[in-house]
């Protein structure tokens, strides 16, 4: 039988959110990601590779896990739509060596992180 691309891989990242129309509201406008209604309780995500979801049950956590890190050609840019769409800078973009990042949270609490090689 042959090895699945995917095996051993992160598949699919999954958050529990309070509101399912402002997480895809704020993830829409942020990083224009696309979404699949599957009832009152649950929405998939599509970042244009990664597939994930969001289901409703409470409140994000901002720290104790791992962290979730984008990228992003234009981090200025994309910091400015994190704002715009609600998120909040919890790390301002700082260099490091291979590029650039910052940190925010969602409005459910999460934090994530954007980078960029510029």
């Amino acid at each position: 039988m042959a090895k699945s691309s995917n095996d051993k891989r992160i598949d699919y990242v999954e958050f529990s959110v309070a509101e399912i129309a402002r997480s895809r509201d704020f993830y829409g406008k942020a990083f224009d990601w696309s979404f699949k209604d599957y009832g009152p309780g649950y929405c998939e995500f599509n970042d244009g590779r990664l597939t994930g979801g969001f289901a409703l049950g409470g409140q994000g956590k901002a720290a104790g896990g791992p962290l979730v890190i984008l990228y992003a050609e234009k981090l200025d840019e994309i910091q400015r739509r994190v704002e715009e769409a609600g998120g909040n800078i919890v790390k301002p973009a700082y260099s490091f060596p291979g590029g650039r990042r910052f940190h925010f949270s969602d409005p459910d609490g999460y934090v994530l992180a954007v980078w960029s090689e510029r």
